[in-house]
């Protein structure tokens, strides 16, 4: 499958590890990550020895993959410009990808042998799952049957929008005398009115995931209900084709969950059943494509995924690092419309997504004004968010 890049839309200067926040994710975050790998899969002493060389690599210059395993070769061609250099001098959603790449490699996740398949972020991923924050998410979604119709595909799409952030059972909760949640506050910019009305109508969505736990749950929980209110749509779930970024999901990972779902209460279990049912009737369907784990922004996805996003009604992208994808990881001035930016998506595009990063579009001047006299790190706290629709 030819995953070479075309040449991107952006025509704002590119994000790089120089920068402050990137430049922490590589000096603190990313090593942290990798003492957290080591703590929480037994590996043998040649994969620690491999995984703290490049704890160590970070610091040096950038080097060619060690592996020759499945996508080494392209994987070649995309770090042949940036070899040699400093990882903080290299576009940051670059860099960010190479490191992930090579930590599958370093823990033998390509194989041969035995640590072949065996997700690194595994015991992270699983004790999230099965965690008491989860499982008051699967109790608070005895809160749907008390939800007005009209106001449940806007619950729950808010609860898709936060995920982690904000309990679902909250948002399941509506203010008396229609007044503003605290959640609908930190929105800085809302296109709710215009995407509601889209979603309730879709037959043929695709949604490209983002992390595990109580950020696909909520994901899960709308699924259901547009296939249960829409006997002939079907949803696609775009997930991860091997671990990434430490907790974006996988086929496996989206399993999990729905298993997670059937063995909760009766609310859970019985969404958790549908689900099941959804999958075998192939209303619900996993798509892992390779492009997902490539250092590429959707500008440059190749042709089968560009076709299939103008077949859907709408595609829903999840979360900051679909969004940097969507509208490059560039530093835009934060007022630059967002259609502007995703012109070039080939049908109808939608992104939730929290704040993680400094990459914005589509940002009212005041609204923006207002921001930037407030909270100092307000574009990467995870505190605001964006649901923005073209």
């Amino acid at each position: 499958m030819d995953l070479e890049p075309g040449a991107p839309i952006a025509k704002a200067p590119v994000i790089t590890s120089e920068d402050g926040f990137p430049h922490s994710v590589l000096r603190e975050r990313h090593p942290e990550l990798l003492a957290k790998v080591l703590g929480g899969v037994p590996y043998p002493p040649e994969i620690r020895l491999a995984v703290n060389g490049l704890a160590q690599e970070i610091e040096g210059p950038i080097l060619p993959l060690s592996d020759t395993h499945g996508d080494a070769a392209q994987w070649a061609v995309w770090a042949e410009p940036y070899l040699g250099k400093s990882w903080y001098e290299v576009p940051f959603l670059w860099a960010e990808n190479y490191f992930y790449r090579k930590l599958l490699a370093a823990t033998g996740w390509f194989g041969p042998g035995p640590w072949q398949g065996v997700d690194p972020f595994g015991p992270q991923k699983d004790a999230e799952l099965a965690g008491a924050a989860v499982q008051a998410e699967l109790e608070a979604l005895a809160g749907l049957a008390s939800v007005p119709p009209a106001e449940l595909l806007d619950s729950l799409l808010l609860g898709a929008l936060w995920g982690n952030r904000a309990d679902l059972g909250f948002q399941l909760q509506r203010p008396a005398g229609g007044e503003e949640r605290p959640a609908d506050a930190n929105l800085i910019c809302d296109h709710r009115p215009a995407l509601l009305p889209v979603l309730s109508g879709v037959d043929h969505l695709i949604l490209v995931t983002d992390n595990i736990g109580r950020e696909l749950l909520p994901d899960l929980v709308l699924a259901d209900q547009l296939l249960t209110l829409r006997p002939d749509a079907v949803v696609h779930f775009h997930v991860k084709p091997s671990p990434y970024f430490t907790s974006d999901a996988t086929p496996i990972d989206v399993l999990k969950t729905v298993q997670r779902l059937v063995e909760g209460p009766a609310a859970a279990a019985a969404i958790g059943t549908r689900l099941r049912e959804y999958l075998s009737a192939g209303r619900l369907t996993l798509t892992a494509h390779p492009f997902y784990v490539a250092p590429l922004t959707f500008d440059q996805a190749p042709a089968d995924l560009q076709k299939a996003y103008a077949a859907a009604d709408l595609t829903v992208l999840k979360g900051d690092l679909n969004y940097r994808r969507l509208v490059g990881d560039v530093a835009w001035p934060a007022t630059t419309a967002f259609e502007e930016v995703t012109s070039y998506w080939p049908g109808r595009v939608a992104a939730l997504r929290t704040l993680k990063s400094d990459v914005l579009v589509g940002v009212d001047q005041a609204r923006l004004a207002e921001l930037d006299a407030g909270e100092a790190n307000w574009r990467t706290s995870g505190h605001y968010a964006v649901i923005q629709m073209n």
